[in-house]
Parts: structure tokens; C-alpha cells; sequence
């Protein structure tokens, strides 16, 4: 199984949290890949500035040495993916959740979230409960 990771499924991922069922921490430890957009960097980073998002320690360098630790890849931004983003219809108005979702298509990966919006979407969605 090839994984992308939802911003919050990442957090709670790499900080033990219970919101990750023991089958979907199964299924990121036993993926073919699990990766982690820079898009959810982004969307973490802006988070945490604005006081949104409390974290353990400061997002820079915190985060990519918990990707690196956990054995999560990053998968950077492209053109073929962002040229996706016309043709999706408007279910969700969250940006960075779009370009996931155009990141999964064009990349043939499954989105781990609990988003049920997500799901509305013609990607391949691994939901967890």
C-alpha cells in the first residue's frame, strides 16, 4: 500500500497519539511507502505560528527529524499535481486538503484521515474510523 498522511494523522502518528487505531498504525508501518507531503509542512508551520498548533518543540527542525525517525518520505510539490486542482469538484474549501487530494490522484497514493470529507473525492481513500 502507498500512503500519503494527513496532516493530523502525522501528528498523531509520530506523538503516539490514540486517535490512531492500531490498524492504521499497522497499515503506515507496513506500507510500501508512507510519505508526508511538504504541503502539510506548510499547513503545520502556519498553524503553529499562529498559535493553533501547540507542538513538543518548535516545527523547524522538529518535524522533519520526526519524519525521518518514523520512515516517512516527503513528497515534494509539483506541477503535474497542482495541475490537478481545476478539475476537482468543490467539496472541501481547505487548500492544503485539495492539494493533497490532487497529490494522491496524481501519485497514485491512498490518503490516510479521519476528514469524511476527503472521502468524497475520486482518490483512492484509506479512512481510518
Amino acid at each position: 500500500m502507498r500512503l500519503l498522511l494527513d496532516t493530523h494523522i502525522f501528528l498523531w502518528y509520530i506523538t503516539g497519539d490514540e486517535r490512531v487505531s492500531g490498524s492504521i498504525r499497522e497499515a503506515i508501518e507496513n506500507s510500501e511507502i508512507a510519505y508526508l507531503s511538504v504541503i502539510s509542512l506548510w499547513e503545520a508551520m502556519i498553524k503553529y505560528q499562529l498559535g493553533k498548533l501547540p507542538l513538543p518543540e518548535p516545527p523547524n527542525p522538529w518535524l522533519r527529524e520526526q519524519r525521518e525517525h518514523h520512515g516517512i518520505d516527503s513528497l515534494g510539490l509539483d506541477e503535474a499535481s497542482v495541475s490537478r486542482l481545476p478539475t476537482l469538484p468543490s467539496h472541501h474549501r481547505d487548500p492544503f486538503d485539495r492539494m493533497l487530494v490532487c497529490q494522491a490522484m496524481e501519485h497514485d497514493l491512498q490518503i490516510v484521515t479521519v476528514d469524511p470529507v476527503i472521502a468524497r473525492y475520486p482518490a483512492a481513500i484509506f479512512q481510518s474510523a
